[in-house]
């Protein structure tokens, strides 16, 4: 682990009040904790802007009755394996299941990949959990 580093932070007494609010919202036990994944998320964030190397998972819903869906979409992840590193399949129920695709590579691929897969009639549902590869 690394060495850990002091500094200090000047800020307004409101956004000091509503950042408290938030770290007792989100369960933190301090500050200094609060603080440190909210820069890793930012980071995070600037990872999958720059086009970086992420990982993530694209979560799908989808009608497994819509003709041939279930196919392309399996079609799309083969044709993406150096992207696609496992799957997760749930039927939610009779008629929808729920994929979530673990991917790690360049986001621009992995964005260009879940538009690919929300675009598919059948798709009622497609967000991407974006987070850092390291």
């Amino acid at each position: 682990m690394s060495e850990l580093v002091r500094f200090g932070v000047s800020i307004e007494s409101e956004l000091l009040e509503a950042f408290d609010s938030y770290i007792a919202e989100k369960s933190y036990t301090n500050r200094s904790e609060a603080i440190r994944d909210l820069i890793r998320q930012s980071l995070a964030a600037g990872k999958w802007e720059e086009g970086g190397d992420v990982a993530g998972g694209i979560v799908l819903v989808y009608d497994h009755h819509q003709r041939d869906l279930t196919e392309k979409l399996i079609h799309r992840q083969h044709h993406a394996l150096d992207l696609t590193i496992s799957n997760l399949h749930v039927h939610l129920d009779e008629g929808n299941c729920l994929e979530v695709i673990v991917v790690r590579g360049s986001s621009d691929r992995i964005t260009a990949l879940a538009d690919d897969m929300r675009s598919m009639r059948g798709v009622h549902h497609c967000a991407v959990a974006r987070v850092a590869a390291t």
